[in-house]
């Protein structure tokens, strides 16, 4: 299956996609798109001959929890919708807790590394054959960038991408740019893990920008890709021939020339390691399984993940053996993408806030976790203000009253409702 050269489709570049010359697929964030019907643009796209791949973030395969049916019959149901060859996902979890853990659900918010043990690639090979089961077409998975490393991992990103693919026959979506972010922020050499992992499973290639800051690299796909990202996919390329590669862009767009440039760049660093192929490296033997595991890797991998997003997202003490300032910052890093994707869903919040729209939410943040998705995160933030009779500014406390009202109605009362709902007839009454 050969796709070419692609980018990631976003409704805010819709139009300039189209225009692109030269791309032959697109990818589109499964989540984002309905399960009976598609935007015009990607109709138009298919129309021409355009392959559409649908690109999951919410699925959290690598959690301790079985695949969600319902998440993955809405995948399957977007495969179909677009007759795409293969969907993808994510080396990850995105959520912990829940009865096995005897917590309340937590959500990320964002993709999570899995351990690189053999409880966690257990669980991940399960989950993996129960998602292939359901879909109508091959399943590829990402690896991920991470700000964090888990303590006593016992085997490197490629050992466990070649066990995965060993055990369930996946594909691979390899992300150069998270290779570039992972030798920055954990010391790894995407030398060697393209070494060691699977070359000939690769379905395609993503490649991205990011920035880095205080010496910590942050995968934003909002800058322009950087030199040493296409030094990697060169390292790539010089291995294998990838049936596609794909420019990723999620925020800050730039004029459609500036993403033709990148695209420029990406067909050039491949035509170049082309003409000058390594013989491929031996891949080197992986480290022995052992012969006899504990049973329950479920359940020691819920316990590991719970307390870890509990440390990220609900203010819970640091697990032992991990860094602390890299939690702080990958806490932090959480935080602000809430704030960034609660203000795009619900844009009337920073319109009503103004510039306090960024400090309050990332107060309010702080210790308390999302638990319900980003809708109901930007009501539980409103009503929280409300209780606490913010935004002093009585006029805009009048609206934020309002537009809690108009999307909080059929709500069950909360915790401190009584409070709220007094709140809101004297923010209302101007008493």
């Amino acid at each position: 299956m050969k796709l070419g050269i692609g980018i990631g489709w976003r409704p805010e570049i819709a139009e300039a996609i189209e225009a692109l010359p030269g791309i032959e697929w697109v990818e589109a964030v499964a989540e984002n798109l309905c399960a009976d019907h598609l935007p015009e643009s990607l109709v138009r796209l298919r129309e021409r001959g355009v392959t559409v791949v649908p690109h999951g973030v919410s699925l959290g395969l690598g959690g301790a929890d079985r695949p969600d049916p319902d998440r993955l019959a809405g995948l399957a149901a977007r495969a179909e919708l677009l007759g795409t060859p293969l969907v993808t996902e994510h080396i990850a979890f995105v959520r912990a807790g829940g009865r096995p853990a005897a917590s309340p659900v937590l959500e990320a918010g964002h993709l999570l590394p899995v351990p690189r043990t053999w409880d966690a690639l257990d669980v991940l090979c399960e989950n993996v054959r129960i998602a292939q089961d359901s879909l109508p077409v091959p399943l590829a998975l990402e690896n991920i960038a991470a700000l964090i490393s888990w303590p006593d991992e016992e085997l490197t990103e490629g050992q466990f991408l070649a066990e995965l693919v060993e055990r369930t026959g996946v594909r691979l979506l390899i992300d150069v740019a998270n290779l570039h972010t992972n030798h920055v922020n954990r010391g790894e050499d995407p030398a060697t893990a393209l070494d060691e992992l699977p070359v000939e499973a690769i379905a395609y290639v993503h490649v991205a920008g990011g920035v880095e800051k205080d010496g910590v690299w942050h995968d934003t796909h909002a800058h322009p890709v950087t030199r040493p990202v296409l030094d990697v996919l060169s390292e790539l390329r010089s291995r294998v021939d990838p049936p596609g590669v794909l420019l990723e862009r999620d925020d800050d767009f730039p004029p459609a020339e500036e993403l033709a440039g990148e695209l420029t760049a990406i067909r050039g660093t491949l035509a170049a390691a082309a003409t000058a192929p390594r013989a491929p490296a031996p891949r080197p033997a992986g480290p022995a399984e052992p012969v006899t595991r504990a049973s329950g890797a479920r359940d020691r991998t819920t316990a590991a993940q719970t307390a870890l997003l509990s440390s990220l997202v609900a203010g819970a003490p640091a697990p032992d053996g991990f860094d602390h300032r890299r939690l702080a910052v990958q806490s932090r890093a959480l935080a602000a993408k809430r704030a960034d994707v609660v203000a795009k869903v619900a844009p009337d919040l920073p319109g009503i806030l103004g510039d306090g729209y960024r400090g309050a939410f990332l107060a309010y943040a702080r210790n308390r976790p999302m638990s319900a998705g980003y809708r109901r995160d930007a009501l539980d933030f409103a009503e929280h203000l409300l209780i606490a009779g913010h935004p002093a500014d009585e006029a805009a406390r009048r609206r934020l009253t309002r537009w809690w009202q108009d999307r909080a109605a059929p709500r069950p009362p909360r915790r401190g409702a009584a409070r709220l709902i007094h709140a809101a007839r004297t923010a209302l009454l101007g008493r």
